[in-house]
């Protein structure tokens, strides 16, 4: 079989072939570019039950980094991650001297491949893996770079996006066909080029004493040390956030905005501040908005429990993040925060059987609940940590695991061990959980309306570990 390999002279790439039993072929030189009729095309040649992977890169994979507006010199096959060679990665060039092509330097997107008879159906186990790999692709240091992972079979295409350290669909797993691929690819290379900069965590469990809103408070307050823009939003009627902050709200609140969409949600964006610093922004609560029951927040509010989502909309390319507290029932404001995010940070308790059960029942119902309902692939929930951990609970942690160990257990649709044990893998039962002790100086900051990471350096650093853990690619 012959191969396609280039070298590069006087920037430009130029074709040679080498034998090799396990080279892939790619039609790679010299194309003029796919249109979507052409990509309608090839698309239509490719037999259903294609085998071959090389086919799928030549008539589908090729043509569509065309389409997402990729040339040659912005495109490299075999692309080496540091975990395995994805089959294509991508970057735009912005000048003659940046030719991705030759530096291979600074990857924008990747694209995996498969064979049309490698299946990528939902739930699938191998559909799974082939997202395990992409996520693996876009984690390494070589990749820091990186934005954007696809996956596809010329059936089924799926993008993700990456954020800092979180990787989360922007699309749902989506059937392809020769009558939706145009539109699918324009939807697509939308995305590519207008990147949302903000991403949105919903903290949530459906178990009140966990910790929700301190976590909220001292999660934000640590990412503005890292200088990022960051957004609160206070979606619980009960308040604790607006007044563990101090917070009032203004002349035009929140509840005028929900109910009606003509309003800039601008007018209701405050900044905290302490000691005259700007640290964070807060959309936050007013009275009327403990009024809204779920039968009147129907009745009053256009879009539901959607209207959060596109509330908050404009602002996502404003901050960095956006950060929801909602109550803990699974009613109208807790349904609407969740359904707002890309990811659910589930902080449990392990002296809290409860805590520990509801987060499996927020990962294994609610969110996939919500995600049935938006069709767009997210939300998807975060590892589950321990707040509030007591000196000397190593027990207490060990009857904790042995709970979540049975929850593992009777959980027969989802695996529940990436949520409760992030770092468990195959030879390696590693059960740890990321903790945040119990300091009192954590639940009397709200006292002085101030974050306790400005309070005490142990606190800022352990939330420091937390944004680090799940957030911060540093």
């Amino acid at each position: 079989m012959l191969r396609a390999s280039f070298q590069s002279t006087k920037g430009l790439p130029q074709f040679h072939t080498s034998r090799s039993s396990k080279c892939q072929f790619f039609v790679y030189l010299c194309r003029p570019m796919a249109s979507a009729n052409s990509l309608r095309e090839k698309l239509e040649k490719i037999s259903p039950s294609e085998k071959t992977e090389q086919v799928i890169v030549q008539y589908f994979a090729n043509p569509l980094l065309y389409e997402l507006g990729f040339d040659d010199l912005e495109i490299r096959p075999q692309f080496e991650t540091g975990c395995g060679k994805v089959d294509f990665a991508a970057r735009k060039n912005t000048e003659a001297t940046d030719i991705f092509y030759n530096s291979q330097k600074n990857p924008y997107l990747f694209l995996e491949v498969k064979s049309r008879t490698y299946d990528l159906s939902e739930g699938s186990s191998t559909y799974e893996e082939a997202v395990d790999q992409v996520k693996g692709y876009l984690s390494r240091e070589r990749s820091k770079s990186a934005k954007w992972g696809i996956i596809t079979n010329a059936s089924y295409i799926q993008i993700w996006r990456k954020h800092g350290k979180v990787v989360h669909p922007a699309t749902a797993n989506l059937s392809i066909n020769p009558d939706n691929i145009e539109t699918i690819v324009r939807d697509l290379r939308n995305k590519l080029e207008n990147y949302e900069r903000a991403l949105t965590i919903c903290v949530y469990n459906n178990k009140g004493g966990v910790g929700k809103t301190t976590t909220i408070i001292n999660l934000a307050a640590t990412l503005a040390t890292k200088k990022k823009k960051v957004l609160v939003v206070d979606f619980d009627s009960q308040g604790d956030l607006t007044r563990s902050l101090g917070a009032t709200p203004g002349k035009i609140t929140l509840t005028q905005c929900l109910k009606d969409p003509k309003i800039d949600v601008h007018a209701i964006v405050q900044t905290y501040k302490l000691k005259g610093f700007s640290i964070f922004d807060i959309i936050p609560r007013d009275p009327e908005l403990e009024t809204l029951t779920d039968s009147r927040a129907v009745a009053y509010i256009p879009k539901g429990t959607r209207r959060l989502r596109d509330l908050i909309a404009p602002l996502r390319n404003e901050y960095d993040y956006i950060l929801i507290d909602c109550p803990t029932q699974w009613l109208y404001f807790s349904q609407s925060g969740v359904f707002a995010a890309d990811v659910i940070l589930i902080p449990t308790r392990p002296d809290d059987l409860s805590s520990l059960n509801n987060a499996a029942r927020v990962i294994t119902s609610f969110v996939p609940e919500t995600a049935r309902s938006r069709q767009d692939g997210g939300p998807i929930a975060l590892p589950t940590f321990f707040n509030g951990v007591s000196s000397g609970s190593e027990y207490t942690i060990k009857l904790a695991n042995e709970e979540i160990g049975k929850l593992i257990d009777q959980e027969k649709s989802v695996d529940l061990r990436p949520y409760f044990w992030p770092h468990f893998k195959r030879g390696n039962e590693n059960k740890s959980i990321f903790r945040i002790p119990d300091y009192a100086v954590i639940s009397s900051a709200s006292f002085d309306r101030r974050p306790a990471v400005f309070r005490d350096r142990r606190v800022l650093e352990y939330y420091q570990s937390l944004a680090r853990e799940y957030f911060i690619d540093e």
